[in-house]
């Protein structure tokens, strides 16, 4: 086995090999003779910090668990990349006219670049980056005691919280050498983003070399493999499709708010056209991370000792067969998932820290210190403290916590955290209207909720709160425990408080952005931002000031470094058609230089630098609107107001009635995966069972000949539900083909009713029909024609509940289309679900009651519109209604 020692070496070799490829592309860069290191697929390969010590080691850990609950934490980064990426465009294309420097600058520079703002993103990123830095900590942690325990030679560390400190110190050190040596205006750094996309790299061939291992050698292949994974535990697992949306929901904010991933992705991106390659290449490497997950956690639940552990499957299963190379490989790979988040979030977390804390502070302190101080220097070691205090911050989590058991609980902490930014970051660059009194009260509240509903309970019973406030709520008030807020109970108390925090957080920033009024710095960011793709940067906020040139030229001195603030300086001047280094404070220059120290300081601390400069406070109304009037501005006041207020009123409508119905698809789509997993589970249940007893020696034939009919009669119940899921997914994708030819609506009736004929059988049930009027010719596919009238007059016949029913075929032509009208005299479908029964998790009748798996009027509705026409319900005629409209000719299909 591998020694303790030699583990050590292994990691410090690792490191010591980064930080030389770091440092060695940075030179290139600065040289500028290496284009590919800005590649998209660098980039695309940078986005791997999504994949951290949680899903290399937890994923394994969370599926052991929780079944295939652990793929939401994969697609929720796979929605936002592949469908959601106009988001990321805007975001990308605002911080590179913005010169952004991490999401706190975001919602601060949106928001008038409100220092207050700052602090406040800035506290909440802490506090959600605190457990996941824990989490890392505890898994490397992990990592090392599992060699110790395996290695015949004692561990000289046995203790975690001293392995864990000193990894924490190295972790502290290696990044402070490698984020902190100098400041960029862009913070950029082009050797770090190198660095991660080596250990995404690695991290997927441990992963993978793990899995095929696995798969390949203690599981006997695939076919075995997938039959191992059908027998085990896992395979009876139900989808709770509460936490299902709301994980899949969490992850997908967590991809845009987490620091790391905003540095990485906005910050760090140095082309907007890499988003193009990373909608689809970063989805695909997450669907590599997780490709061998199930397999993993299979066997390790099969092969290890009853107990272990199974966030370390990964390493276990590997050092228990005695293949001690590939333990080292999934050691390094969960090394390198835990560096290279560690790395960039305390990068993120610093930046954030330094600009919109200490530096303000420290301008507070001493108002002329942006000329006299070592500005330069303040920052970068308030960013090499900050770096410090984070780990700390981390290490002290793990030490109060304990260390969870369920590395994934940790993660998902974090999520909800960061998940309460999201609302004013997508609100800030959608909404004009949205305002620093809204997206202060929604942070407020939002974060507020979280620590007391989620992050306060992770410490355990009694280490924060105590057992009585969780029981009985502060002061004895029930309706105020932190899993059971406002008397609901019987959520899970991680879409509880996810619920709670977003949904009020929500309804503040709207209350608070409809009820105050921007201030003009902030309506002109509004406009930068909302409108970024017009080509505009928003109004000018600097008028012709009174700052002195050279005091302005020191200032970025301290803080771009002497030749790049001179060769700014000198540019500008040469524009203006003056020579030498001291341009005139234009509007124009003060705007730029605002820029450029802001990539450096933030928006908010360059800000107000200048304007300490320039010897103002603020920026007045006539600098950006200098043609409006007093009575003007009250006048686009009110207009604004009772324009939001109307725009309110409207969304609060359409969320109601979205709310509406997603609720009642919630409620028929569990219905519908009990109904589908019962329709599968009887038939093959059947199958096998009398397929066992064929195998039996001495069977009777005659009852040999019974059980094979069974067995027939079966499979064919099983191949008819099958058909319908297939038929529609290839509906849905718009991969049918069509055979389109001539024929009448009375050969179609004729067909319809014919195969329906069987559903009649005992019944007495009157059909009118209108002979002439069917004798209508339509150029269709007439087996998916027949296809929705059978499925149409089915459903009449098996639902109406009239005595003697009773079913008229209306037949009409208008204009080019047919329409055909299916009606009976039952008692209809009640109106709350009209709306959901085309939906194909709807049934028509009570879900606990047999009957079809609901798939039937989702067919329909996906054939229709593949013949180019439609299906409604139609209400008010006396029962059950449906109408079919299609064009008389149809295009034959390319």
């Amino acid at each position: 086995m591998i020694p303790f020692s030699l583990l050590v070496l292994a990691c410090l070799a690792y490191v010591l090999f980064l930080f030389l490829v770091a440092f060695w592309v940075e030179r290139r860069n600065a040289n500028r003779t290496a284009g590919w290191l800005r590649s998209p697929w660098v980039y695309t390969l940078s986005l791997s910090i999504y994949c951290t010590a949680w899903t290399f080691f937890g994923a394994v850990g969370y599926a052991a668990r929780s079944g295939l609950e652990f793929a939401t934490i994969y697609m929720g980064p796979t929605l936002v990349f592949i469908g959601w990426w106009w988001v990321l465009r805007k975001l990308v294309r605002i911080g590179r006219q913005q010169h952004i420097t991490s999401i706190a600058d975001m919602v601060s520079s949106r928001y008038g670049k409100s220092p207050f703002l700052g602090v406040v993103v800035t506290l909440i990123c802490v506090a959600s980056a605190t457990p996941y830095i824990s989490l890392q900590l505890q898994s490397v942690t992990l990592s090392f005691q599992v060699f110790a325990s395996a290695s015949a030679v004692a561990s000289p560390v046995n203790d975690p919280a001293v392995i864990s400190l000193w990894v924490a110190v190295g972790l502290a050190v290696f990044t402070i050498l490698f984020g902190t040596r100098n400041l960029d205006s862009r913070e950029q750094h082009t050797g770090i983003v190198i660095a991660i996309a080596i250990e995404a790299v690695v991290k997927l061939v441990a992963l993978l070399a793990v899995g095929m291992f696995v798969v390949f050698t203690l599981g006997g292949g695939i076919g075995p493999m997938l039959d191992r994974i059908a027998a085990s535990p896992m395979a009876g697992w139900e989808v709770d499709p509460a936490r299902w949306i709301g994980l899949t929901g969490l992850s997908a904010a967590a991809v845009l708010c987490l620091p790391r991933m905003f540095h990485v992705t906005v910050v760090e991106n140095t082309d907007e056209n890499h988003l193009a390659t990373a909608s689809w290449a970063f989805p695909l490497y997450l669907m590599a991370m997780s490709l061998f997950v199930i397999p993993i956690a299979v066997m390790g639940m099969e092969l290890m000792p009853r107990g272990s552990n199974p966030d370390l499957f990964v390493l276990t299963l590997p050092l228990s067969e005695g293949r001690g190379g590939l333990a080292m490989l999934a050691f390094l790979g969960g090394f390198s998932s835990a560096t290279s988040m560690v790395i960039v979030a305390t990068i993120a977390l610093a930046t954030m820290v330094s600009n919109h804390i200490v530096m303000p502070i420290w301008l507070r302190l001493g108002p002329r210190a942006a000329v006299t101080g070592d500005v330069r220097g303040v920052v970068l070691m308030s960013r090499r403290m900050s770096i410090g205090g984070v780990l700390g911050l981390g290490y002290a989590y793990f030490l109060l916590s304990g260390g969870s058991s369920a590395l994934a609980a940790i993660g998902l902490i974090a999520f909800v955290g960061v998940a309460q930014i999201l609302p004013a970051l997508l609100g800030g660059i959608y909404w004009r209207g949205a305002t620093r009194m809204g997206a202060a009260l929604g942070l407020g509240v939002g974060s507020a909720l979280w620590v007391y509903c989620l992050l306060l309970p992770s410490f355990g019973p009694g280490a924060v709160l105590s057992a009585s406030v969780m029981a009985e709520g502060p002061f004895g008030i029930g309706w105020l425990r932190p899993y059971a807020l406002f008397g609901v109970i019987g959520l899970d108390p991680l879409i509880h408080a996810v619920f709670w925090s977003l949904t009020l957080n929500i309804i503040a920033f709207c209350l608070g952005s409809v009820l105050t009024f921007p201030g003009p710095v902030e309506r002109a960011q509004a406009v930068a931002f909302v409108n970024v793709f017009d080509g505009g940067a928003g109004l000018q906020g600097w008028s012709k000031g009174t700052a002195d040139p050279e005091a302005l030229l020191i200032t970025a001195q301290r803080i771009l470094g002497d030749e790049a603030a001179l060769g700014y300086f000198q540019e500008q001047a040469k524009a203006q058609g003056k020579g030498g280094y001291l341009p005139d404070p234009a509007p124009e220059f003060l705007d730029g230089l605002e820029m450029r120290l802001a990539g450096s300081v933030g928006a908010a601390t360059a800000h107000a630098m200048l304007s300490q400069l320039a010897g103002r406070a603020a920026v007045s109304v006539e600098d950006l609107i200098a043609v409006a009037s007093e009575s003007a501005q009250m006048m686009e006041h009110s207009a604004q107001l009772e324009s939001q207020q109307a725009e309110l009123t409207r969304t609060a409508r359409a969320l109601r009635e979205a709310n509406e119905k997603l609720t009642q698809l919630s409620v028929q789509k569990d219905g519908f995966l009990s109904q589908i997993s019962h329709e599968l589970r009887t038939p093959m249940t059947s199958i096998r069972a009398f397929s066992e007893m064929l195998m039996e020696q001495d069977l009777p034939p005659d009852q040999a000949a019974r059980f094979s009919e069974i067995i027939h009669t079966e499979a064919i119940r099983l191949t008819r539900l099958l058909d319908a899921l297939l038929d529609l997914s290839v509906l849905e994708a718009g991969a049918v083909q069509l055979n389109v030819g001539l024929v009448s609506v009375q050969t179609i009736l004729d067909r319809a009713l014919a195969a329906t004929e069987a559903g009649r059988a005992g019944r007495q049930v009157v059909v009118t029909r209108d002979a002439e009027a069917e004798q209508i010719f339509l150029r269709t596919d007439a087996d998916r024609l027949v296809q929705v009238v059978i499925n149409l007059v089915s459903n009449a016949l098996k639902y109406c509940d009239a005595l003697l029913p009773e079913l008229r075929l209306v037949v009409r032509q208008k204009g080019g289309h047919v329409t055909l009208d299916v009606v009976d005299n039952g008692s209809g479908i009640p109106k709350e679900k009209q709306a959901l029964i085309f939906e194909k998790f709807a049934r028509l009748t009570d879900q606990t009651r047999a009957g079809g798996a609901g798939l039937g009027l989702a067919i329909c509705r996906e054939i229709m519109e593949n013949l180019g026409g439609s299906i409604a319900y139609l209400p008010g005629q006396g029962g059950a209604a449906f109408r079919v409209t299609l064009p008389l000719r149809m295009k034959k299909p390319a």
